[in-house]
């Protein structure tokens, strides 16, 4: 059974499953267009960190941050073996959630084209491509999208 739920991203499961992450986005792009949060960030007290495990193992990760008006949703990523199980749909929704008890009216995000699968999972959760925002510089490699709550 999944169990989506809070965790320390500090923790050595969830961080082993960051560190995946911040190394595929490494591998994708340019150091200028990575835009992921550091361990550290990702404590701070406007950050809703949760994972997704399976017993004890720990298939994914995910957070929202709570901005001036929004939500923006970071740190989404699933281990490969757990892709295609509904385990990123179980995180995002439960990120949608807690976005909506904080009584916000959208929550956003920024991803890489290069992500297709990614994006997929936004647009099937309602997600639609909009305007850069926050403090995002312009570049040819991110998607940015929202979802009115």
């Amino acid at each position: 059974m999944i169990i989506v739920a809070p965790a320390n991203p500090l923790d050595p499961a969830p961080r082993a499953l960051l560190e995946q992450s911040h190394a595929l986005m490494q591998q994708l792009f340019a150091p200028e267009d990575n835009f992921f949060l550091g361990f550290e960030a990702l404590c701070a007290p406007e950050v809703h960190f949760i994972t997704a495990r399976d017993g004890g193992t720990v298939l994914a990760t995910g957070a929202v941050v709570q901005m001036d008006g929004y939500c923006e949703v970071k740190s989404m990523f699933t281990a490969a073996e757990a892709r295609g199980r509904g385990v990123a749909a179980a995180v995002l929704r439960a990120l949608e959630d807690h976005a909506r008890s904080l009584k916000v009216p959208l929550l956003r995000l920024e991803t890489g084209e290069a992500l297709a699968s990614a994006i997929r999972l936004y647009e099937r959760h309602g997600f639609t491509r909009c305007d850069r925002f926050g403090d995002y510089q312009p570049n040819d490699v991110s998607v940015y999208m929202e979802k009115t709550l």
